[in-house]
């Protein structure tokens, strides 16, 4: 009872969203002494093929890894690849199996808590079946995983629109701008590193003539649009981009990988998603998007800045468009990089 009272606090203890699911493994592994315990999760969008991300897993004698979030969708196994997972989830029961030709160990399968996060499972591989009494420690510390999961999604997202929140934005953002090498030293016990060193792209998305929506249609319409233009981003960008609402009509979304062109194409494309999608009453939305590219030793005011300045000469060009902030200062229609704008609302 001792040792399940400490990996309890050990887990409760724990803010980054990513290594939450490292800290679960990693408990429920030294609680049962099992060979390997794993946590993975389905994601990709609905209409498409769905994948699982392992996003834990600890090994007797070793350090708990994961996946990186930004792993190459295609590299992942498909949700059919794994039958067992597939039926703890449909059953929302534990479904387990013993030895065979493709597996020398018992496997218990339990699904995760529902309420919030990508669905997924906890997988325990033992030399021997688990006990009912392990099997019960297992549902205690489900239960008070899915409890503190859901405390700590409610206080990181957005009540509206469910994306993440202002909050939320600064320790993701610093993640982002460290060297490549200080991040793979941070993470050396908790997440399996990818060779890519990507760079990070954040772009301020700010919806044009929000207030004339509010006044014309009513504050119930306008919350509407926020969250279908939530939805909408949801549905052009990649799983693991993250995307915030900042307040009032101001989402930001942090990309990974790619060059500026690269960065140009994505908010491009939201930016038609948006345009072309008939938005009840008020039909027609579109949005301004300025972007720029995160440097090291960034901090999180100082990216932002940039690319609202980005937003700002969007406003002023014509709204519905896409500009690069370094495209601005190449082209010299921003005086240098340091340039700062102050809070402006065009409507």
């Amino acid at each position: 009872m001792d040792d399940a009272i400490v990996h309890l606090a050990a887990l409760t203890a724990q803010r980054d969203r990513e290594l939450l699911d490292v800290t679960l493994a990693q408990g429920v592994l030294d609680l049962l002494g099992s060979v390997s315990v794993g946590v993975h999760r389905l994601i990709g969008r609905e209409d498409e093929a769905r994948r699982w991300l392992c996003c834990g897993l600890a090994r007797k004698g070793q350090i708990a890894v994961s996946d990186p979030s930004w792993v190459d969708l295609h590299a992942l196994p498909l949700q059919g690849a794994h039958p067992l997972r597939e039926r703890a989830l449909a059953s929302r029961l534990p479904e387990q199996s013993g030895p065979d030709a493709d597996c020398a160990e018992h496997v218990m399968v339990m699904p995760l808590p529902v309420e919030v996060g990508l669905p997924g499972v906890l997988e325990v591989h033992s030399a021997e079946p688990l006990s009912v009494r392990a099997q019960r420690t297992i549902q205690t510390v489900l239960k008070v995983f899915g409890n503190f999961q859901n405390l700590l999604e409610s206080s990181q997202r957005d009540a509206l629109t469910s994306l993440l929140n202002r909050q939320t934005f600064d320790a993701t953002f610093l993640k982002a701008s460290m060297p490549v090498a200080e991040r793979n030293a941070d993470h050396a016990d908790g997440e399996r590193r990818s060779n890519e060193a990507s760079a990070h792209w954040l772009g301020v998305v700010d919806i044009d003539h929000f207030k004339r929506v509010n006044d014309g249609f009513g504050h119930l319409i306008g919350d509407e649009v926020l969250v279908l233009v939530a939805r909408i981003m949801r549905q052009t960008f990649r799983h693991h981009d993250r995307l915030y609402r900042f307040g009032g009509e101001e989402f930001v979304i942090l990309l990974r990988g790619g060059n500026e062109e690269d960065a140009w194409g994505a908010f491009e494309r939201f930016r038609i998603n948006v345009a072309q999608y008939p938005f009840p009453q008020v039909q027609n939305v579109t949005v301004s998007v300025g972007f720029t590219e995160v440097r090291l030793q960034d901090t999180p005011n100082m990216a932002f800045a940039r690319a609202d300045q980005a937003v700002y000469r969007a406003k002023h060009q014509g709204r519905n468009q896409v500009l690069s902030h370094e495209a601005l200062v190449r082209s010299g229609m921003l005086a240098s990089a340091e340039e700062h704008i102050g809070d402006v609302e065009l409507f």
